[in-house]
């Protein structure tokens, strides 16, 4: 029960729908869901390990900001991990892996077309684990996923930026030739350039969402204003 709760919760700090900032009430959530605080409780501790909430004591439970220092590194390292899968998915991919992305880019495209920036999200998440999986490397997609949480919070911020979802589709569409041509240096370098456009975009998503961001030492200051 405390599982289920815990990927409740979670999707939804991801998603942004429950924003920075925002209280979480266990005894809420309790009558919310038909179930014990207990579990509740539980889901929130895990989520308080993740640094997704933060607990304070007589205060209440909230959404924690998204922590500034932490991004450039969570891109860095996602960045080294997606060349490895990249350039082995450009040695190894078959004609029925490159169909399976090919048809990811697709569903991106329709979703971009709708305006369905969730489904956009989902399919641009799948694309890049389908890579891995034709690297041969699933493993490393766990990996990215382990070190990229609060860097989705950050992506979202990214999606209704005018023309963001087209420039991930372009950006796509160039990994995906590389790995058709079976060129591995041109298909990470592509992938490269993709995810260092996240470090590029943090100054204007900072600027336009500044309540939702926190440096480390402004976690305290945070804590004051939202107490």
């Amino acid at each position: 029960m405390a599982t289920a709760v815990h990927k409740r919760l979670r999707d939804d700090i991801l998603a942004l729908i429950l924003k920075p900032g925002t209280v979480v009430s266990e005894k809420e959530l309790s009558a919310a869901y038909g179930i014990g605080r207990t579990p509740v409780r539980e889901a929130l501790l895990r989520l308080s390990d993740e640094g997704l909430v933060e607990i304070i004591p007589k205060s209440g439970t909230r959404v924690t900001p998204i922590p500034t220092h932490r991004l450039p590194e969570a891109i860095l390292v996602r960045k080294s991990l997606e060349d490895i899968t990249t350039r082995a998915a450009a040695e190894r991919a078959s004609v029925s892996d490159l169909m399976s992305l090919r048809m990811l880019i697709q569903r991106q495209t329709e979703a971009a077309e709708r305006g369905d920036e969730e489904a956009f999200h989902t399919a641009d998440e799948a694309f890049h684990a389908e890579i891995a999986r034709v690297a041969g490397y699933p493993g490393i997609w766990s990996l990215v996923q382990q070190v990229k949480t609060q860097l989705d919070r950050y992506r979202r911020l990214t999606l209704p930026q005018e023309g963001r979802m087209a420039r991930v589709q372009s950006d796509h569409e160039a990994i995906l030739a590389g790995i058709e041509a079976r060129d591995a240096d041109a298909a990470a370098a592509a992938m490269a350039a993709h995810i260092d456009q996240l470090r590029l975009d943090m100054a204007t998503i900072m600027k336009n969402y500044p309540d939702y961001f926190a440096d480390e030492g402004e976690f305290d200051g945070w804590r004051e204003a939202t107490g």
